[in-house]
Order: structure tokens, then C-alpha cells, then sequence
């Protein structure tokens, strides 16, 4: 009789581990590191493992903490249809994209975790264009803790770490809201805007250079969030953290670097760890940015005097 492959038998191992409630919805899951050295398999093995529980819909990836037990669609948001409400909806599908992201997205699909069809969603939202734009005016209600600081810059840092805050625990929204020259009808993004743009009123801008630095706030902010997208994508897919693909990959990188064509990245960090982390290069930019702002501003003092 032929012998089950092994990555199989750990898909078992933690599918029962789960079933029992050892691993209880939100909790983490062995990292495909401790995967090899648990059942003593190989990275590739790991990572088929976990990308087959992801598969199944068992486990998810999560941002900054690892491949977690997942929370079923009805768990999620469970309700009879006669309880169904645009909000309900809504939430439902805020949980599902942050869980799985948005390609998962789909009236088809938000219908299937509420048990009911696909008409009875459409009876309270219109379209999935319509959806994803409530979704986006969710997540972007509220506004930061606290009274507002004194000066244009803190105001400015306290509204981006906000948006880079939104952007962190829902990773989609950065693309969602990425059409710079086509902004969605968003009251809640439009409050964001209007703080941003009070905060640099009266400091000798002309309304253009005003409207660009807020732009350009805002393009930052949601390139480097691109990247929190990616990388959730990324652990779904292969299952590893970026540290432990940064181990997979450390031979070929090794291969290509001592051929001597990039003597400059190779030598760059003979003295120096490296680990980029994007909340470190997101608050590195910021400040940057921002330094570019009160230059701005001085010139723009200066032409008035």
C-alpha cells in the first residue's frame, strides 16, 4: 500500500488539532519553521502543508502575526435571511476581505456565508462596486484618538499614522482607494481630507501646492501599504513569513551576489543587520516627506516677505 505523503500527514496532524479545539479560531498555527522541525520535513513540505489547510479554508494568513486558525463565514457574521441588513452585509464582507482579501470578494461568495442567495444580497446592495465602496466608507468612519496637537506638522504625522493604521488592519483598502484622479463619493475619506487640508491652510501655500501635498501624502501612504497587501497575499500563497523565505531563497541570492554585478548591494550591509520592516520605511518616508513640506513652507514665507 502506498505510503501517505507527508505533508498530508501534518495537514491531518493540524486538522485534528483544530477540530478538537487545541488551535481555537485566531489562534497560530506552527510557522512553516517549526512545521520542519516538528515533524523533521523539508521547507517545500511545510509550505504544501499550509497552503493546502489555506486551501481548505482552515487557516489564514494575518499580517504581522503569522498563518492563524481561520473563522468560518458563518462564524464571521451568521444570520437567517430574514435578519439580513445592508449593515450586516457590510461587516460580513469587511471581515471576509480581511481574512482572504479582495479577489475572494463577490456578492456569490458574501451570499454563500449568510446562507442565503445571491438576489436576496442584491435587495440591500445594488452592485460589488457598491459594496466595496460601503466597505471603504466603513473602515474610513471615526477619526483619531485624542485632541488635536498644535502645529501643522503633528497634525499632519497624526493624521498619516491614522491612515497608515486603516491600511495595516485592512490591507485591501489601499488599492480600493487608490484612484488618486477618480476619488470615490466618501464622506468618511472626505473628513480625512478636509483635516489634512485645514492643517496646512494659512501657511502661505497657494491652493494647488496644498491639494498636491495632500495628494502625495496620500500616494505615499497607500504605496507602501501596497505592500502589506502583497505580502498577506504572498503568506497565503506560500505559506512562510518573509523571514523564512528570505532562509528558502538565501542560496540563489548568495549565487547571484558572488558574481561581483552589484558590489555595492553586496557589500552594503557587511557591518550592518538589515530587516526591512515597513512600519520602520513608512514612519522613514513620512518624515522625509515632511521635511520636503516645511522647506515648501519656508519658500513660500519667504516669497511673501
Amino acid at each position: 500500500m502506498a505510503m501517505e505523503p507527508p505533508y498530508l500527514r501534518i495537514v491531518g496532524d493540524i486538522r485534528r488539532r483544530i477540530a478538537s479545539g487545541e488551535l481555537a479560531p485566531g489562534a497560530r498555527v506552527p510557522s512553516t519553521r517549526r512545521i520542519t522541525q516538528e515533524w523533521g520535513v523539508a521547507m517545500a513540505t511545510a509550505t504544501k502543508a499550509l497552503a493546502t489547510l489555506q486551501q481548505e479554508g482552515l487557516v489564514r494568513a494575518v499580517p504581522g502575526v503569522g498563518t492563524v486558525v481561520a473563522v468560518s463565514g458563518r462564524e464571521r457574521d451568521a444570520a437567517p435571511q430574514h435578519g439580513l441588513t445592508r449593515d450586516r452585509i457590510i461587516r460580513a464582507a469587511i471581515a471576509l476581505v480581511d481574512s482572504e482579501g479582495l479577489a475572494a470578494l463577490s456578492m456569490r461568495r458574501v451570499a454563500t456565508d449568510f446562507g442565503v442567495s445571491t438576489m436576496a444580497l442584491y435587495r440591500h446592495v445594488p452592485s460589488k462596486g457598491e459594496l466595496l465602496r460601503l466597505m471603504s466608507e466603513a473602515v474610513f468612519a471615526g477619526e483619531p484618538r485624542g485632541a488635536r496637537p498644535p502645529g501643522w506638522r503633528a497634525q499632519l504625522e497624526r493624521e498619516a499614522r491614522w491612515l497608515w493604521g486603516l491600511y495595516r488592519r485592512h490591507p485591501w483598502l489601499a488599492r480600493a482607494m487608490a484612484a488618486l484622479t477618480r476619488p470615490m463619493a466618501s464622506p468618511h475619506a472626505m473628513r480625512y481630507a478636509e483635516r489634512v487640508l485645514s492643517a496646512l491652510k494659512g501657511l502661505g501655500l497657494t491652493p494647488t501646492q496644498i491639494i498636491h501635498v495632500h495628494l502625495a501624502l496620500l500616494g505615499y501612504a497607500q504605496g507602501v501599504a501596497a505592500a502589506v497587501e502583497l505580502e498577506s497575499q504572498a503568506r497565503q500563497d506560500t505559506g512562510m513569513t518573509p523571514e523564512e523565505w528570505m532562509a528558502s531563497n538565501e542560496p540563489r541570492l548568495e549565487t547571484i551576489q558572488t558574481a561581483g554585478s552589484y558590489p555595492v548591494l553586496s557589500t552594503l550591509f557587511d557591518q550592518e543587520e538589515f530587516d526591512l520592516e515597513l512600519d520602520t520605511l513608512f514612519e522613514f518616508g513620512l518624515a522625509r516627506m515632511l521635511e520636503g513640506v516645511a522647506s515648501l513652507i519656508e519658500r513660500s514665507k519667504g516669497q511673501d516677505s
